[in-house]
């Protein structure tokens, strides 16, 4: 980048260059952006999807999603990008505001608002510069909470968004209502009762729990009717002077799966692969609105999913499907299928189409780089633990200088993984989430924890805890430093 040669023997001088050559981009991103028309942005993110569903991922995969895989094929995509966490509100939490999850006490949501009153968020930023905020879809990070007849404060529109139309959490957790701006559109007044599919596990298939549930809300419709909610939030910026930021929040495919008839038994991986098929098509119209609206050429589309898959190896064998792909776990684990993500930009003139980048980076890393591509300037508070990775869209940041050095994400269980560079250590025995054994206790001289080189071992099959005390050592003062600080940004 830049015309540096770094030779990978001197460290010190690397990581000298490399902030400078950072700081840099950032000068370099600053001056960009306030010259040139700033773009809309979609960002869709789907529930519960995995790294091997998308054949854009995964050539073998069972499920068919040319819409999203048409992103790729016109954008850029992110091997090695990663969730807050591998489940729904952590990953939301780290994305909404750019700091880890693990810096708060994300397990209240049911009771009040994760998100403080005046904390950055990638809405309030955007908004800052202009943008119109919208966003549709799952919300999941709380409201605080006095019944469903009074207003619901500290959700969407009070950390930034100008309007949100969504539900309160996933569509298997009761109550179930629509929410327009911070009021219920119907209290949950009447009753649902709980619902399971023979032939998956317990949380697989059409699956909810019992509960409230609003007389204008149907389980099955929730998919379309957001759809249609975000369509109409593009129709009516058509004009606008200023950009817009739309934030989709899809609840699919994450149980229940509960694909229409035009839909169901069409793929080849059951009531899930099907649902996938769904979802695919949903954000087939999406992008077809953003094209009818002449706002293509204008818009930065993201695509991703929040954690991973909810996939066993049972459901591996019987449709040879593999939600994960060569990762090892699934949603809720540490392991990499947890939460390493499809991450797919498409930015027309800017991300060059059919690309792809080896690049480390965290959902925490979309506020700096909103802020980058916006022209915002980013306080000293602002997303503690968020890298800028707008120079790597633009193709002026080179795979071997890293977007961030470091990556702690928490497992299901609370502990916090870390990565560096292509090590990944893990201070626990077990997948730390939905994968039997979540713990297991250590054996005497046995390893305590467990450590993986994925740059040799992506499946993370081959623990290196004990060969490498090195490692170990150096990574448990890591992890013990970043969780005593505040924020990891320089």
């Amino acid at each position: 980048m830049y015309g540096l040669k770094i030779k990978k023997g001197n460290n010190a001088m690397r990581t000298i260059l490399s902030c400078f050559v950072l700081g840099l981009s950032v000068v370099l991103n600053s001056a960009w952006s306030a010259e040139t028309k700033k773009p809309n942005i979609v960002f869709i993110l789907v529930d519960d999807m995995g790294y091997g569903d998308l054949a854009s991922y995964n050539p073998q995969s069972k499920i068919r999603t040319p819409n999203i895989d048409s992103l790729a094929d016109a954008g850029l995509r992110f091997t090695d990008a990663h969730s807050a966490g591998p489940l729904c509100h952590p990953s939301r939490y780290g994305l909404l505001t750019g700091r880890y999850s693990f810096r708060t006490d994300v397990s209240v949501w049911r009771q009040k608002a994760l998100i403080d009153s005046g904390q950055a968020t990638i809405a309030s930023v955007l908004k800052s510069q202009n943008y119109r905020t919208a966003m549709v879809g799952k919300w999941h990070l709380g409201f605080h909470e006095d019944g469903y007849e009074n207003p619901l404060p500290g959700g969407p529109v009070d950390v930034g968004f100008d309007s949100y139309f969504g539900i309160r959490a996933s569509t298997d957790i009761p109550p179930y209502f629509y929410i327009r701006g911070k009021h219920a559109v119907m209290p949950p007044s009447n009753h649902i009762e709980a619902n399971n599919s023979d032939g998956w596990t317990r949380i697989q298939g059409a699956f909810w729990r019992a509960g409230g549930i609003s007389p204008d809300l149907k389980l099955e419709e929730v998919l379309p009717r957001f759809t249609n909610e975000a369509i109409e939030v593009i129709d009516n910026h058509k004009g606008e002077d200023k950009p817009l930021f739309l934030y989709l929040a899809y609840p699919a495919p994450h149980t229940p799966w509960l694909p229409s008839e035009e839909f169901a038994g069409k793929s080849k991986a059951g009531m899930y692969g099907d649902f996938m098929e769904m979802v695919d098509a949903m954000i087939g119209r999406v992008l077809t609105a953003v094209q009818k609206a002449g706002m293509a050429d204008d818009t930065l589309v993201i695509f991703s999913s929040d954690n991973g898959p909810t996939w066993y190896d049972q459901d591996v064998k019987r449709f040879d499907h593999d939600s994960a792909a060569e990762l090892r776990g699934m949603k809720g684990d540490g392991w990499e299928a947890g939460h390493r993500m499809p991450f797919i930009v498409r930015w027309p003139g800017k991300v060059k189409p059919g690309s792809s980048s080896d690049q480390m980076i965290c959902f925490t890393d979309v506020l700096a780089t909103f802020a980058a591509i916006s022209g915002a300037e980013l306080t000293a508070n602002a997303g503690p633990d968020s890298f800028n990775f707008l120079p790597v869209l633009l193709g002026e940041q080179a795979e071997d200088i890293p977007v961030r050095k470091t990556l702690a994400v928490p497992s299901g269980n609370s502990a916090v993984t870390l990565r560096m560079g292509s090590w990944k250590y893990m201070p626990f025995l077990g997948s730390g989430g939905f994968t039997k054994p979540s713990r297991i206790k250590p054996e005497p001289n046995g390893p305590t924890g467990q450590l993986y080189n994925l740059a040799e071992d992506i499946g993370e099959t081959n623990n290196l805890f004990l060969e490498r005390p090195d490692i170990v050592k150096q990574m448990e003062l890591e992890l013990k430093r970043i969780k005593a600080t505040e924020k990891t940004r320089p």
